[in-house]
């Protein structure tokens, strides 16, 4: 059931290993890296209490000593504080080039992680060790690493290829109902950015893939990552076709920012919430039917996802407001905001060219929902 995807990125490829019980194969596994029997592990108070121990369990067959940081959970640990934190513990540790750092958690330890070791000695190794479906879907492939500053998400940070990703799929089975449909938010993202067939997949299997049928929750991986690999190898640096993948976020990150990146909004429900309104955009603008946008939302509901604004619990502001956000988003060039639209489902692009006013209309009828 095990399945590998390459990322081919020439001398910066690596493999994804993508199956149930990973955590007990890490050591074989990471073990070929290593110049010497030792790795560091960074995970958080969560991650750490439900599954540290095996991991220690997987590298021992293997000789493979492990030292480890335990840092708290949440968005607020992408930080500056963390991170000096996690840098100085590893210095400490002693860690070398050519020594590997494992990033063991969800999105926020892998960016926070990854951005250590992309700076530590000016680059040493990392290995991704993804605990939630976001993150296996999509944080821990791709090489993008950072922390948060007070003017926005991943504002700081580098572009640093992981050596390898190991994506347990059996860790899932831990995660709360909630953070598990956070994560399938962004799959749904993969197939309604670039695969129709996927997304008839998911709207057939999708009970399956929340419901932990193995299977079904390997395909949904495999061929998430599958879509980001071949992205990323085409556009590394996001320069044209990587931006493809924020389908969803524009809207995603204004509406994170404008509920204080809190556990009013999970970044999935976002995502989800983000990927309906942006194919509401794309109908209103005529690039797509108005069953477009009525299909995305009804599987999302049917996944018991949220779906709208009004699905976001408290105030929110204004559309005019809303709209100033998504100007802070990295994705902003020469002052220009950029869209990801579709002219159906499968078909995303990206485009400069949406009229501000059409912007505030669909968010000012969500609004008007609430």
């Amino acid at each position: 059931m095990h399945q590998t995807v390459h990322v081919d990125l020439g001398e910066r490829s690596y493999d994804v290993e993508i199956g149930p019980n990973l955590l007990a194969q890490a050591g074989a596994r990471i073990a070929p890296l290593l110049h010497r029997p030792k790795v560091a592990v960074v995970t958080d108070q969560n991650v750490g209490a439900l599954h540290l121990e095996a991991l220690r369990e997987g590298l021992a067959p293997s000789g493979i000593e492990m030292t480890s940081l335990t840092l708290p959970a949440g968005e607020g640990t992408k930080s500056w504080p963390h991170f000096e934190r996690t840098v100085e513990w590893l210095l400490a540790e002693k860690i070398e080039r050519r020594d590997v750092v494992i990033a063991f958690g969800g999105g926020v330890i892998g960016d926070l992680v990854g951005f250590a070791a992309a700076v530590l000695r000016r680059g040493v190794r990392f290995v991704q060790i993804p605990t939630s479906l976001l993150a296996q879907v999509d944080s821990s492939v791709g090489g993008k690493t950072g922390i948060n500053a007070p003017q926005g998400k991943n504002l700081i940070g580098a572009f640093h290829q992981p050596t390898l990703v190991l994506a347990d799929t059996s860790v899932l089975d831990a995660l709360t109902p909630r953070d598990f449909l956070s994560g399938y938010g962004e799959v749904v993202k993969y197939g309604l950015l670039g695969d129709a067939e996927f997304f008839e997949w998911l709207e057939a299997n999708g009970p399956s893939v929340s419901g932990g049928e193995m299977a079904a929750r390997v395909h949904a991986v495999t061929r998430s990552v599958q879509m980001k690999a071949d992205i990323v190898a085409r556009d590394e640096t996001e320069q044209g076709d990587r931006a493809l993948l924020n389908l969803g976020h524009t809207f995603c990150h204004a509406i994170e920012a404008a509920t204080g990146y809190s556990d009013r909004l999970l970044h999935g429900e976002g995502v989800a919430i983000g990927c309906a309104l942006a194919f509401e955009l794309s109908a209103r603008l005529g690039l797509c039917s108005q069953e477009d946008p009525s299909r995305v939302r009804a599987h999302l509901r049917a996944m018991g996802m949220k779906t709208d604004l009004a699905d976001i619990p408290g105030q929110l502001p204004s559309a005019e407001a809303l709209v100033d956000l998504m100007a802070q988003d990295k994705k902003v060039i020469d002052g220009q905001l950029r869209f990801i639209l579709a002219r159906g489902i499968g078909k995303a692009f990206v485009t400069a060219d949406v009229p501000r006013d059409a912007v505030i209309s669909v968010l000012e009828d969500a609004l008007e929902a609430v």
